[in-house]
């Protein structure tokens, strides 16, 4: 049996796997807030609650929201801010007695939907999460490629490529610089970008409504949106060459998006034609936590 856990700025979500992908068990805990000791015994908790009701004894996977540094083994980049720095897989692998895997949930969600999911029977496949945040992930031949600096599919932090006039320098991110694709793609960003045209100060699926009913603004928002978007994708194309390209998030659900970007990103892509896929998330919200679990192979579970 494989356990997945999805750790999350706002909940702790665990799920067991059967062998074959079958969810025998799933149980879910409000996230303790700002206490790295609170958060370890949670995770803790939810693995016992999970092995109980199955009666089996599982492999540990674990989705955070940033990565684990090679040069320390330490966290960083995770915006649950009291993570970073701590060693968490040592200290989970030491509360729970066994050995734990930890991986990027946006690793998680490409490894979930390139296993039995929407891209299932791919090679390569690029992973976008396009929500709250814009994150990424790579899987290849099944393998999550974390990369030397643990950083891989964080496309959202590179600049938005061939900015147009009203893209320079761009809005100011979090990371400290100015016009990263996030800014642009992610729901706040479209959001802002409806606002800075005109329009009301909306979450991303209204402004998606909106334009579903033919409001002429928000028409307008989602065809920049798109534009963009097929702009930020076409880049990694450049360089991955992914047979699929699996969006989940919030954002994901803009029907529009699978027809209108692979429209333009052939302009930008080095290439006589592009055979690239463009497809929906089929797990959902439960991509991450099912990627967790499947950190660990049959041959190795």
């Amino acid at each position: 049996m494989r356990i997945g856990i999805d750790l999350g700025g706002t909940k702790i979500e665990g799920l067991a796997l059967a062998d074959e992908g079958r969810e025998l068990a799933r149980h879910r805990i409000p996230a303790p807030r700002g206490n790295y000791d609170d958060t370890v015994r949670a995770i803790v908790e939810v693995v016992a609650v999970l092995e109980k009701v199955t009666n089996v004894r599982g492999s540990i996977g674990v989705g955070i929201p940033g990565a684990i540094s090679p040069a320390t083994g330490l966290i960083k980049n995770a915006n649950s801010t009291w993570l970073n720095g701590r060693p968490l897989q040592r200290d989970l692998a030491n509360a729970l007695e066994r050995p734990v895997r930890l991986a990027n949930d946006a690793n998680c969600f490409a490894l979930s939907e390139a296993t039995d999911g929407a891209a299932a029977g791919a090679r390569v496949v690029f992973g976008v999460i396009i929500g709250t945040g814009t994150g990424g992930g790579l899987v290849i031949d099944g393998q999550v490629v974390a990369g030397a600096n643990a950083i891989t599919g964080e496309w959202g932090h590179n600049p938005l490529p061939a900015p147009e006039a009203d893209e320079r320098p761009g809005p100011r991110c979090y990371c400290g610089r100015s016009g990263c694709i996030e800014t642009f793609l992610s729901g706040p960003g479209l959001t802002r970008d409806f606002v800075a045209h005109g329009g009301e100060d909306l979450p991303a699926s209204e402004i998606a409504a909106r334009a579903d009913r033919g409001d002429a603004r928000a028409v307008a928002c989602l065809d920049r949106y798109a534009r963009r978007f097929a702009r930020a994708i076409a880049s990694v194309i450049n360089i991955v060459d992914p047979d699929v390209v699996v969006l989940g998030g919030g954002l994901s659900n803009m029907r529009r998006l699978y027809d209108e970007v692979p429209a333009r990103w052939g302009a930008h892509v080095f290439s006589d034609r592009v055979d690239t896929r463009l497809v929906k998330a089929m797990h959902g919200d439960a991509s991450g936590v099912r990627g967790a679990a499947w950190l660990w192979h049959k041959m190795d579970a």
